[in-house]
């Protein structure tokens, strides 16, 4: 349960404008995360920008993103973020339940390019480490310009963010998704 109250949208006329705001940018839905959120309308507004750019907003592509965000989730342990992901933008990304699998132990998984391990490894570093290893930067820099190590860099530090704040407040997992239970290791 979380340790604060989930808003109700109906029950917060006084909120109308942020929850419009926000539902029109997830597609209409205002699920946990924001209502969690919507306790710091402030916060909760500054949020949806920040990721929408983070997300929206990169040259990163899709399976790359996601592979770095299901990745975070496994290491800080947050179901939130991992059932949020997996199956579905996981898979709405083109990645393959292989690769799904082996984000749990990538480096003894035959379902990663030398590109998705070097982004594997960076991200790793980011998230356990903060101070990236010269040899990890190197090897990304191999795949990615700067601008893309930027976006990269910036996706996986907002995803360590975000798991910590859903990890703190213990988030109540979203209806319907159990699919993605069997796997939470």
């Amino acid at each position: 349960m979380a340790r604060v109250t989930l808003v109700d949208d109906d029950a917060r006329p006084d909120l109308a404008q942020a929850v419009s705001r926000i539902r029109g940018a997830r597609g209409g839905r205002l699920i946990n995360v924001y209502r969690l959120l919507l306790n710091s309308p402030s916060i909760a507004s500054a949020w949806v920008d920040f990721n929408s750019a983070v997300r929206l907003g990169s040259h990163i592509e899709p399976a790359v993103q996601e592979i770095a965000i299901i990745r975070i989730a496994i290491l800080t342990r947050t179901e939130y973020v991992f059932r949020a992901h997996v199956p579905g933008y996981a898979k709405d990304a083109g990645l393959s339940d292989a690769q799904i699998d082996g984000l749990f132990d990538w480096p003894a998984s035959a379902a990663f390019s030398d590109r998705e391990r070097a982004v594997l490894g960076y991200v790793d570093a980011v998230t356990r480490d903060i101070e990236v290893p010269d040899a990890v930067f190197d090897a990304l820099r191999g795949y990615f310009g700067e601008g893309e190590i930027v976006e990269l860099t910036v996706l996986a530090s907002a995803y360590n963010m975000q798991c910590r704040v859903l990890r703190a407040l213990k988030i109540d997992p979203e209806p319907g998704w159990d699919l993605a239970a069997a796997r939470w290791r």
